[in-house]
């Protein structure tokens, strides 16, 4: 098979196995640079093109950067209109890279979120604050990743205060309980193909709520409960995700959907449980990867 890797840097540790995973299965394997790609938008022939060269694959696998979404999902539409199979669909990446409509369609299909309110520029903060139960609370960013734009707000007054100066900014603001009981840990499920293949339990440093590696959290790997896999496998399947990091906490009333991701990193989870997550991925596009299968069935 002719495989697409989409990543601005061929020397990050997901975009290396990947290739790494798929030559070693004897496929032909190019990492593209998507932000450099060009487009003929013909309803006759549309094409892909790199430095006036036209790209053909039989699948791609999209590692699309959360600042770049907007082009690099024209690029994964613009490959899905070639009946290139991608591995994760250019409506299910912007589904979940867009927080709020995520957090809805989760929420219309049961899935267990923390207490959440949302609002933009509000005159009624306390009436968010208490909407969630009051302080201490957490407070997103809606355009933030990798927990960036994401505060802790101990007291009430402290969130009204970070809540008029985020109104400044003129910024979309999430309003989340916080959930005490997690111990500034957090569950990331890796989910291939609508089953977990892989799992770790991220804890952040001393004083620090957020779990992400980067900040200095480290990873050990987890065995999950039935509810937890089965939460991580809805996730996925109500966003349209065919690969997907969920990012979830263990609450008093079960597990608790904080994010789910279409481009997660292999990094921190093979190496904490030390499972072959590339190859599992190349094995499904292997198995499911056909020319035109590019539709995409969820609604919102």
């Amino acid at each position: 098979m002719k495989i697409g890797i989409l990543s601005r840097n061929s020397k990050l540790y997901s975009t290396k196995r990947l290739k790494e995973a798929a030559s070693t299965r004897g496929h032909d394997v190019r990492v593209v640079d998507y932000t450099r790609c060009y487009m003929n938008i013909t309803s006759h022939r549309p094409q892909v093109l790199v430095a006036g060269t036209a790209l053909e694959f039989d699948a791609v696998i999209p590692r699309i950067g959360a600042s770049n979404t907007f082009y690099g999902t024209a690029v994964v539409r613009q490959f899905e209109m070639m009946h290139t199979f991608p591995l994760n669909t250019s409506q299910a990446i912007s589904r979940s890279r867009d927080k709020l409509r995520a957090l809805q369609l989760l929420a219309r299909e049961g899935i267990g979120l923390p207490v959440t309110g949302f609002a933009r520029s509000i005159k009624d903060s306390e009436g968010l604050i208490q909407l969630v139960g009051g302080a201490p609370l957490i407070m997103k960013l809606l355009e933030g990743t990798q927990g960036a734009g994401v505060v802790l707000a101990e007291t009430n007054k402290a969130a009204e205060s970070v809540i008029a100066a985020f109104s400044q900014l003129d910024a979309n603001i999430l309003v989340q309980e916080f959930i005490k009981e997690a111990g500034g840990a957090d569950i990331r499920a890796f989910v291939v193909g609508g089953k977990v293949v892989a799992s770790m339990k991220r804890q952040g440093p001393e004083g620090e709520f957020r779990s992400n590696l980067h900040r200095g959290g480290s990873a050990t790997a987890v065995k999950l409960t039935p509810e937890e896999r089965s939460t991580a496998v809805r996730s996925a399947k109500v966003l349209g995700l065919r690969v997907a990091g969920v990012d979830m906490l263990r609450s008093n009333h079960g597990p608790v959907v904080m994010e789910v991701n279409s481009s997660p990193g292999l990094e921190g989870i093979e190496q904490s449980s030390g499972k072959d997550v590339a190859g599992t991925v190349i094995e499904y596009l292997e198995k499911h990867a056909q020319p035109g299968k590019t539709k995409d069935r969820i609604q919102g």
